[in-house]
């Protein structure tokens, strides 16, 4: 049984398919950063205020290529900050640009976070 912070979490990606559901979990149970790159990627793609026709490359801007704009970050953080359990400032966040910048932060976040506690 997963503990109640994952579970929780789970619960997050409930809209998401069910694919990320999976690479949260292989995150979190074992700590893969290409599943934890698969999760941010979808969540990326869920708060893209338009659609993109074309799979998301690290190149990619999240305002001029994405259409990001000051809500649509700020609703990508809110998200990634609940889910991952990490908390990100705004003044770090300032210096992300891409989608591959946003993935490298993520990681860089998670990787510093504390162990929970037993």
């Amino acid at each position: 049984m997963l503990p109640p912070s994952v579970s929780d979490s789970i619960a997050q990606l409930q809209r998401f398919p069910l694919e990320i559901r999976d690479a949260y979990r292989s995150f979190r149970s074992t700590g893969d950063i290409a599943a934890l790159h698969m999760v941010v990627l979808a969540v990326v793609r869920d708060y893209m205020p338009q659609p993109a026709e074309t799979p998301l490359t690290d190149e990619m801007r999240l305002i001029e290529d994405l259409g990001y704009d000051s809500l649509a970050v700020a609703e990508t953080v809110f998200f990634l900050e609940d889910l991952l359990q990490v908390r990100i400032e705004n003044k770090e966040l300032l210096q992300v640009r891409t989608v591959g910048e946003l993935r490298g932060f993520v990681t860089r976040k998670v990787e510093q976070k504390p162990p929970a506690a037993a």
